[in-house]
């Protein structure tokens, strides 16, 4: 019987004697000491060490992930530093293995079947003979006479041949090289390798534990028929009845499936446990029937993980690194060994399969990266080198040697894959993560001053989606080769045409959509972003935006992309460079801007804005603020972020909003001026543009004066690029203010020439003059105006300005802040931008859009 079964029967007879002698119940009152085991109530103990653990692991994993260190690290080294535990150390490492299995999907060796199976078995064969012939002196220098030999050498054969599948998959997506030709031949190849592993430690635990050579027999046959007996009928029976439930056309598990899921995984390493193989074994194999289809063994990994690999594998490992006794290590001959280990292990990775990988046409670069990534180790090396402790393989010291040799490993592999091979000379793999889904952008119209035709929306919530489609419906072309008649009841400008006959072509507007999902410490993350493929068609928020570009006519695709949420910036960034956007969009939904109760004693109208700009409120920790701002700085192209208010909620039939644009100048208020030309084109959309001038008067704050204030104020942070007003000469300032007037006068003079298109929507604009020694005041007026005369919804269009602007309204904001007994937060305000905010801090009840022009 082996260990798994006896803690079974042992916890049942712990549970049978509290039930027949009740302890007594005074506790530390009768002075007893909680950090002191007792074994008819272990519980008190366990808590105390378990929150210890999870404490101290958490805390070193966040220390860890700084230098891109994956998690196993921080907790084996954690185990060094704390004690043991009494409970849950092989019942988590079954379930882990359960996770492990359930990662293990056949169908990504199929992506390059013979280069993955050739590096799998060049990476398995040449190791396992390193480490039986590094395993000779080993033995005969180091090691008791009363272990076996030939067991010792199969059990170091095996612990340097394997490759850490888990710990493999984490690197592959820190290090962005999951959908690179590297990281679909690495994981190809490493799921080969470690099947293959599990199964020769499976012999090897056999053949330790059985008395004699046809005991052994019967055990290897009993495992074989009881591998063959889980992966035919019982997954058969398993996959009908998650059928029948409806599980896998849901893509969850019910209670009741998930249930028999449990049962399975504990009576599957049991029956392993019992038959002379350990436990893990049982739960690997366990794992390996459960279906990967439309999201199945996501969900399951997502209701187990938690609980797993926060609260009960720690503790195993804990352990490990209690028995880990580095001064164990303390002449010249052992340390001597401990480094040819690692020598060996490494190379007899690193060499067959970089050879391999070479062989098949890889470059040296990426032939080097394949080579250092199969040599990872971590959680799979150090659960093979606790079986082999607990056989008594291993004692302590040459346990303690392959750990550090494990650790060693482990931490290298990250740096140095990004060292051979670097971002620059990366080629992404076969499996795309973009998919077209509709006809490619034409060429540009003879409007393609005022108009762009291929943006990028970002979407990361399903909250999203009703304002990027209300965005996206209003940049939706006219109808080809149509006759239209600008007709007063739109309140139409018609000075410059009575009727206007449309090009006869126009390019689709191609939307180029951004999914960002983001990657955690769970296993599920890892699963989703190895099938990235199923997602872009089965993910929620692209299917429903996407039949949303097919009843529109829009040229759709889409990219969905599992990484940290600090790379969504530099993702979005890179995205759009390299499919040449014009403008990338963020919509923000009223939805997750829940409002709070004013603390201003005026009565206002309800501002969902109140919670970003609260003194209660926590929003300089927020992210997506955060996000906005990095995008606005590193973003190759112009950006939109689009601040729905209700526009998409619209109880009107059709949509057609009244624009509002306050022109200040500068590069974003032109892009603004533009953007708002293409939003008239749609032929329900009506617009103001009122020219704002500033009249003298003292006290003002100069542009130069803002540049020279620190960029970092309270409740920001260094860490976030900022845009800020710069230093322009006079030169610069001159040139803006002239490209200010050229434009101006182009689009508000009605003997300026422009093709149809464009003077359909330019004779749907209303264009005005306005100067005022408070411009900011004067354009919540405005606007309050433009709101009371029309019955539509209300859309102001602004520059951001935060670089490049003719002027700063940093004062003015402040005065509005106080008049309106508001308090703004500067994280915020610099998102924004100061006409925004202004927006903001007034409690308008406006849909916004603020725009930055690119100054790449």
């Amino acid at each position: 019987m082996g260990q798994f079964s006896r803690d079974i029967i042992d916890a049942s007879n712990v549970l049978f004697r509290r039930a027949s002698s009740a302890p007594e119940q005074a506790g530390i009152f009768a002075g007893l000491n909680p950090a002191k085991y007792n074994a008819n109530d272990p519980f008190v103990l366990w808590v105390i060490q378990t929150v210890v653990i999870i404490g101290f692991t958490q805390l070193l994993s966040l220390l860890f992930a700084r230098i891109r260190q994956p998690r196993v690290i921080a907790e084996v080294i954690g185990g060094v530093i704390l004690g043991p535990t009494v409970m849950g150390r092989t019942l988590g490492l079954v379930f882990f293995l359960f996770i492990v299995g359930v990662e293990v999907d056949v169908g990504i060796a199929r992506r390059s079947a013979r280069a993955s199976l050739a590096v799998s078995i060049a990476g398995l064969v040449i190791p396992l003979g390193m480490g039986a012939a590094i395993a000779v002196p080993i033995y005969h220098n180091l090691v008791e006479p009363s272990v076996n030999y030939g067991y010792f050498i199969l059990f170091v054969a095996v612990a340097v041949g394997i490759t850490a599948f888990p710990v493999l998959c984490r690197i592959l997506l820190e290090t962005k090289l999951l959908d690179t030709t590297v990281g679909v031949l690495v994981l190809s190849a490493g799921i080969g390798n470690d099947v293959t592993g599990w199964v020769l430690l499976a012999l090897t635990v056999a053949l330790v534990n059985a008395s004699t050579g046809l005991t052994a027999l019967y055990v290897l046959l009993t495992g074989i028929a009881y591998v063959i007996f889980i992966l035919f009928p019982v997954n058969w029976a398993f996959r009908w009845v998650a059928r029948r439930t409806g599980c896998l056309e849901r893509g969850e598990p019910t209670p009741f499936v998930m249930g028999i899921i449990l049962v399975l995984v504990l009576i599957s390493a049991f029956f392993t446990d019992v038959i002379g193989i350990h436990p893990i074994f049982g739960g690997f194999v366990a794992g390996l029937i459960i279906p990967k289809d439309n999201g199945f063994a996501i969900s399951v990994v997502e209701k187990m993980e938690d609980f797993v690999c926060l609260m009960l594998l720690p503790q195993y490992f804990t352990l490990s690194g209690l028995k880990t006794n580095l001064g164990l290590l303390n002449n010249g001959t052992t340390w001597g060994y401990t480094i040819l280990i690692c020598v060996v292990a490494f190379f007899a990775k690193f060499l067959p399969c970089s050879v391999a990988a070479r062989a098949f046409g890889f470059t040296l670069r990426e032939s080097g990266a394949v080579g250092t990534l199969m040599a990872c180790k971590g959680l799979v090396e150090l659960i093979v080198l606790n079986v082999g402790l607990q056989a008594k393989i291993l004692d302590e010291r040459v346990f303690s040697m392959f750990v550090l040799h494990a650790l060693v490993l482990t931490f290298i592999t990250t740096p140095l894959t990004l060292f051979i091979y670097p971002p620059r000379y990366r080629v992404r793999g076969d499996t795309e993560m973009e998919k077209s889904l509709g006809p490619s952008t034409g060429s540009s119209s003879t409007s393609a001053d005022f108009t762009r035709s291929k943006f990028s929306f970002v979407l990361d919530c399903i909250e999203q989606l009703p304002a990027a489609m209300t965005l996206a419906q209003l940049l939706r072309r006219p109808t080809v080769g149509s006759q239209s008649s600008v007709s007063e009841k739109n309140g139409l400008n018609l000075s410059r045409s009575e009727t206007i006959s449309k090009p006869s072509y126009q390019p689709p507007v191609s939307i180029d959509t951004i999914r960002l999902l983001e990657l955690t410490e769970r296993t599920s993350a890892v699963l989703k972003s190895q099938a990235v493929d199923a997602h872009i068609r089965n993910d929620p928020v692209l299917s429903v935006f996407r039949t949303f570009g097919r009843l529109n006519q829009f040229s759709m695709s889409a990219s969905l992309s599992v990484i940290n949420h600090d790379e969504f910036s530099t993702h979005v960034a890179d995205h759009a460079r390299q499919n040449g956007s014009q403008m990338v969009v963020i919509p923000w939904p009223l939805t997750s801007l829940a409002p709070e109760a004013s603390t201003s004693h005026h009565t206002v109208q309800s501002n969902p804005f109140d919670s970003l700009f609260s003194n209660t409120s926590t929003t300089d920790e927020l992210p997506r603020p955060q996000f906005i701002r990095k995008v606005f700085a590193n973003s190759p192209s112009d950006v939109a972020l689009f601040i729905d208010r209700g526009l998409s909620t619209d109880s009107s039939s059709t949509l057609q909003p009244h624009v509002f644009l306050p022109f200040f100048g500068g590069p974003d208020d032109r892009l603004a001026l533009s953007f708002v030309i293409q939003l008239c084109m749609h032929e329900g959309v009506s617009a103001t543009v009122v020219r704002l001038r500033r009249l003298e008067s003292d006290g003002n704050e100069s542009v130069n004066s803002i540049g020279n204030k620190s960029v970092v104020q309270p409740g920001d942070t260094v860490a976030i690029p900022n845009t800020v007003y710069s230093q322009q000469d006079t030169q610069v300032r001159i040139q803006s203010d002239t490209a200010d007037n050229l434009l101006w006068d182009r689009v508000s003079s009605s003997m300026s020439s422009f093709d149809a298109e464009v003077q359909e929507a330019l004779a749907r604009i209303s264009f005005r003059n306005e100067s005022a020694a408070r411009p900011l005041h004067k354009m919540l007026d405005l606007a309050g105006d433009e709101a009371s005369r029309t019955s539509r919804s209300l859309l102001v269009v602004v520059g951001r300005s935060r670089r490049m602007a003719q002027e700063s309204h940093k004062r003015e904001l402040n005065q509005l802040v106080s008049e309106h007994n508001a308090s703004l937060r500067s994280n915020i305000a610099k998102t924004f931008g100061d006409i925004a905010s202004a927006f903001v801090v007034a409690g308008s009840n406006v849909n916004l859009i603020v725009m930055q022009a690119t100054l790449l």
